[in-house]
């Protein structure tokens, strides 16, 4: 009994987080209200406050799932310039198709430009890069004359414009394709000529996207 219970808590629980993220996807964290919540989750405000004091903690749910996607890194055997490379295709393909990635990233967005400036997820993602790129540059991948801190910092900002960019012009259709344009621009920059094959601009296969039906 208890158990079920527990079932149909977490079951309502999620259940919320995407009425959420897809009321906050289309307005944004000022634009939402609890009301349009309770509407896309199909639950009520006392289901609501039961799992969640306020529209914030909503909001900081959503944007701490972000943190998911590089979750897999410490256990990578030898992380490095591919691996970065991977996760920023691997983040342009949850954009594409996941409801409450592009919530949660709208709203480290807002929040960290406009409501409540707040750095924490950019620079865990800086910390993910610098974790990856490291060894990378110890391994000879990466120009020793590099600062890896400040190339983390740089691919972070980065990222984040083109996936705005994107957005703004073709709904994200074409984000892959610029996010590739990215690492064709720069790793003839960061990486020694005689490595640069070693790496895949496009992602590696079983990170890239899936190819269009025609």
């Amino acid at each position: 009994m208890a158990r079920a219970r527990q079932e149909r808590a977490e079951i309502t629980r999620q259940a919320i987080l995407d009425g959420a993220a897809t009321a906050f996807d289309l307005s944004g964290f000022e634009g939402t209200s609890l009301s349009d919540v309770v509407k896309h989750a199909g639950v009520t405000k006392g289901a609501l406050y039961f799992h969640f004091p306020s529209k914030e903690a909503l909001a900081r749910t959503l944007m701490d799932e972000q943190f998911q996607v590089s979750e897999h890194v410490p256990t990578v055997e030898n992380p490095g310039l591919q691996t970065v490379i991977d996760l920023t295709h691997q983040m342009a393909h949850g954009l594409r198709t996941d409801v409450r990635i592009r919530a949660g990233i709208r709203l480290v967005i807002e929040f960290g430009s406009f409501t409540h400036p707040d750095p924490t997820p950019y620079d865990a993602w800086i910390d993910t890069c610098r974790s990856c790129l490291t060894p990378a540059q110890q391994r000879g991948d990466i120009h020793p004359s590099l600062d890896v801190q400040d190339l983390s910092t740089l691919l972070v900002g980065a990222f984040t414009g083109i996936q705005v960019t994107s957005h703004v012009r073709t709904r994200r259709e074409d984000l892959h394709t610029r996010v590739t344009d990215l690492w064709n621009f720069l790793l003839p920059t960061i990486v020694p000529p005689q490595r640069i094959t070693r790496f895949h601009p496009t992602g590696t296969p079983e990170t890239a996207p899936p190819a269009p039906a025609h």
